[in-house]
């Protein structure tokens, strides 16, 4: 592991993104993307908590974290419940005593006509991609961040919470990342006093239990070439060099920032 975290430079070794020594909890991390930022994390160096709805997925990506060679618990937190968010916070703490990073990923999103969109479906996404990222980092910083006057926020936005698309109707999901990215500004500029950064990843399209099989369709694959200069959608590991990179120590001048890992969707 110690190769990975040092590079050379003027021919001594530095540890540029190590973090040993740190805890990160990861929200929505039963599936998809979560577990890839988990578990880049952990190859890092850090101790992780993931949490999601699930208990028995969250106990099989904990074992699979631990075999990386650190400490993982799986705590069961719905984002949106207030309650259950000091709980699994409490918890933590209880286990670990500090939390130095904090990855807002859990998210959900309706896809439906804006004119056909119930107010439940329109709530439902909005209370756990937005309100869900307040109430956790609220909780966090409150808890372990401030009194400890060191965090690493980062939050999964979307490549929709920074433009719109005519693909997919999605208007719950495109202004509640719309409003992680603001928020993610706020936050940053109303911590910054307490050594606490707080930043947002723009991803593009990437493999997950819900959007495979569209990825994986010939016509996606044939739109994807003619909108994305890269020519096609994110593949597993390409968003864990921009999330390492917003969790290190050094990364301290860098806060309120907005990141798109979208192969260059959102630049033409």
């Amino acid at each position: 592991m110690t190769s990975m975290l040092l590079y050379l430079e003027g021919g001594k070794m530095n540890d540029l993104f190590n973090l040993s020594g740190q805890v990160a909890v990861v929200s929505g991390a039963s599936s998809g993307i979560g577990v890839d930022m988990a578990k880049a994390y952990a190859r890092y160096g850090a101790d992780i908590v993931i949490t999601g709805r699930r208990k028995e997925r969250l106990d099989q990506v904990a074992e699979e974290i631990k075999e990386i060679g650190v400490d993982c618990i799986g705590v069961v937190c719905d984002v949106t419940d207030t309650e259950s968010v000091e709980n699994c916070v409490k918890e933590i703490m209880d286990h670990f005593g500090r939390i130095d990073i904090l990855h807002n990923n859990a998210g959900y999103g309706a896809t439906k006509e804006a004119e056909l969109l119930t107010d439940e479906e329109w709530n439902m996404t909005v209370d756990v991609d937005l309100t869900g990222t307040f109430k956790m980092s609220r909780a966090v910083a409150r808890e372990a961040m401030i009194p400890q006057k060191y965090g690493r926020i980062i939050n999964t936005a979307s490549m929709f919470g920074l433009v719109g698309t005519m693909v997919t109707p999605t208007s719950p999901y495109a202004a509640a990342k719309g409003g992680v990215v603001n928020l993610t500004r706020q936050l940053a500029a109303e911590w910054a006093k307490y050594n606490i950064t707080v930043n947002a990843i723009c991803p593009g399209t990437f493999p997950t239990e819900l959007t495979r099989s569209t990825i994986d369709n010939d016509e996606y694959k044939a739109y994807t070439k003619t909108v994305v200069p890269v020519g096609r959608s994110g593949v597993d590991g390409e968003l864990d060099s921009t999330v390492v990179y917003l969790a290190s120590p050094k990364s301290s001048y860098v806060t309120g920032q907005a990141i798109a890992v979208d192969g260059g969707y959102t630049c033409i």
